[in-house]
């Protein structure tokens, strides 16, 4: 029954057919679908649904306090306009940050990021967005120093490149990426990967947290990799959108619906074949092949080919 063959194709298929380390599911400002955003009930509920990841967006108060907040008014979120940077923490905690997604949410708090990351249930991870300039460095750096939080599970992000570019010289050992999206057209077009991968690189930064439109396959993702880069991708709603992007490999996915999407988030795959990888195992089963013991058939000639019988 040629049991070694067969067993040699088993090998084959299963080094080809690999399973990927998942993407990780980032609940974008907790499960801010179904709860009132960057809130600790919207977190909580991203924990319910099977986030991996929460991302939250920091701003500075007028008193120093990082304060988990989204824009840099409080006008869309509370229906009471102030500026964060001229308010007090105090203030800013008095306000009603959940009836505007329902009255299921009233009373809901504005957190800071001390409560969010005591929060944390053991094993996840949290990106923190910084919505401001470099100022929230000093205070960024001491609340995660003196949290739980070990800095692997920690992850700077930010639209302003000299602002993750300081991230990273003030916290060396925690992974900052910088968020970009395409050029509109007439910009020049959008950058390649290896143009990204080069900014990324002259940052010293970790990866990058990238918009979902752009082209990202497997050959875009390949290069991150090889430059051992991370590469994030957001926002993504769609299950077909994260199914696409999972088998392109990106390290995590960021979504306002972490349950809808996070079972296309996981699974098998076909391993992109960069040349290095079929040479490899390949050669590898076919040694494996070559070398086992082979029974021949009474009569059979020397010369006449190893057929393989059951041991």
């Amino acid at each position: 029954m040629f049991v070694h063959a067969s067993r040699a194709l088993m090998v084959l298929a299963m080094v080809i057919c690999t399973p990927l380390k998942a993407a990780e599911v980032i609940a974008h400002r907790g499960a801010s679908k179904d709860a009132p955003e960057n809130t600790l009930p919207a977190f909580q509920l991203a924990w319910e649904q099977g986030a991996d990841a929460i991302e939250l967006d920091v701003h500075l108060s007028a008193d120093g306090r990082i304060v988990v907040i989204h824009d840099a008014t409080t006008r869309r979120t509370t229906g009471v306009d102030l500026k964060v940077a001229e308010t007090k923490f105090t203030d800013l905690r008095a306000l009603d940050a959940g009836s505007w997604k329902g009255a299921r949410w009233r009373g809901v708090r504005i957190p800071s990021l001390d409560e969010v990351l005591a929060a944390m249930p053991e094993g996840k991870r949290v990106f923190i967005e910084v919505k401001c300039g470099v100022e929230i460095l000093p205070e960024l750096d001491r609340v995660l120093n003196t949290s739980k939080i070990a800095t692997a599970r920690v992850t700077i992000i930010g639209f302003g490149y000299d602002v993750m570019k300081a991230a990273k010289a003030r916290l060396p050992d925690v992974e900052v990426c910088w968020i970009t999206r395409p050029r509109k057209d007439g910009d020049g077009g959008s950058p390649t990967a290896d143009e990204l991968i080069a900014r990324a690189r002259e940052g010293k930064l970790d990866g990058l947290d990238l918009d979902h439109t752009f082209a990202i396959d497997a050959a875009f993702v390949g290069k991150f990799r090889a430059a051992n880069m991370k590469l994030y991708v957001w926002t993504v709603d769609k299950p077909a959108d994260a199914s696409r992007l999972r088998s392109a490999g990106v390290h995590g996915i960021t979504s306002n619906v972490p349950a809808r999407i996070r079972p296309k988030a996981l699974g098998f795959r076909f391993v992109p074949d960069d040349g290095f990888f079929m040479k490899r195992h390949v050669s590898g089963v076919l040694a494996l092949f070559l070398a086992q013991p082979t029974s021949r058939k009474p009569g059979l000639a020397e010369g006449d080919g190893p057929f393989l019988t059951a041991d």
